[in-house]
């Protein structure tokens, strides 16, 4: 496998095999890597001819009170990861190759980034619209595969290459979950064994939400309002942030359970904020 640090360097690996007629896949992460991540390598490797993944732990996405700074860095534990999966190079670039000194440009991200995520975590999707968009230049892939986890960040991710005509598919991948039902994430780690208990109220909260839609449930309320007990449930999460069903492409808030809909939660157990999602119709 080989390890891409410059912008030069994957510009020019990705665009030899572009030149030779070949597909590429591109992964991009900020590492501390999981079988959620080794899922969208291998969904990439199905699909592509070739599979770069990208380890960065991009700056412009944290907020000032958020966890930039304790953010789990396991770079060559991912490197073994990524070169046991026959990933076929990783980018590694520096905070300096991805924004160098006066670095002054950003992606304004479209109106699906506005509301939840955007309203709880303020600049958060400017950055993340602006280092995929950057990825995208720096490493022409003919794919690129991110995970439903984060479900709003994918519907900012395709509205963005969408709108600004970029060359590259963007591929949903499946959550991966535990046996338990807690959706994997980097973050799990923060989490000690009481909280890791306290978690599971995320996915138990979701399933009661997909309970009560697969009924005939069509009350938003009603199944917003069973979310909510479900999350503070036998000593349940500390604080919501939101617990929500939308629609499931534009995520605008819903009256009636009557078009394709998704059901969303933010929470925290102790201090590290959990999301997760299910589509319910």
């Amino acid at each position: 496998m080989q390890r891409l640090l410059t912008p030069e360097q994957a510009r020019s690996f990705v665009l030899s095999h572009r030149f030779e007629g070949r597909t590429v896949g591109l992964v991009p992460t900020m590492g501390a890597l999981h079988k959620g991540h080794l899922s969208l390598v291998r969904q990439s490797q199905q699909q592509c001819d070739v599979t770069v993944a990208t380890i960065f732990v991009n700056p412009t996405q944290f907020g000032p009170s958020e966890d930039l700074d304790k953010y789990p860095r396991l770079l060559e534990h991912d490197c073994e990861l990524l070169e046991r999966e026959g990933t076929a190079a990783v980018f590694l670039p520096s905070n300096e190759a991805m924004y160098a000194n006066g670095y002054s440009t950003f992606v304004d991200p479209p109106k699906v980034a506005q509301r939840l995520e955007g309203e709880c975590r303020p600049g958060h999707f400017r950055g993340v619209a602006t280092v995929v968009l950057k990825l995208s230049q720096i490493l022409p892939a003919t794919h690129a595969f991110f995970g439903r986890k984060d479900y709003q960040q994918l519907k900012v991710i395709q509205a963005m290459l969408r709108d600004l005509s970029v060359g590259i598919i963007a591929v949903p991948c499946e959550t991966v979950r535990e046996q338990d039902g807690l959706a994997m994430s980097s973050r799990n780690r923060y989490l000690s064994d009481e909280q890791r208990s306290q978690s599971l109220r995320l996915s138990k909260a979701l399933s009661k939400a997909k309970q009560l839609a697969d009924s005939g449930e069509q009350s938003i309320d009603v199944i917003e309002e069973a979310m909510q007990e479900e999350l503070r449930r036998d000593g349940g999460v500390d604080r919501i942030d939101y617990a929500t069903v939308v629609n499931a492409e534009t995520l605008d808030p819903l009256s009636k359970l009557d078009q394709p809909a998704v059901a969303l939660i933010a929470a925290f157990v102790g201090k590290t904020r959990l999301i997760d999602n299910q589509t319910i119709l």
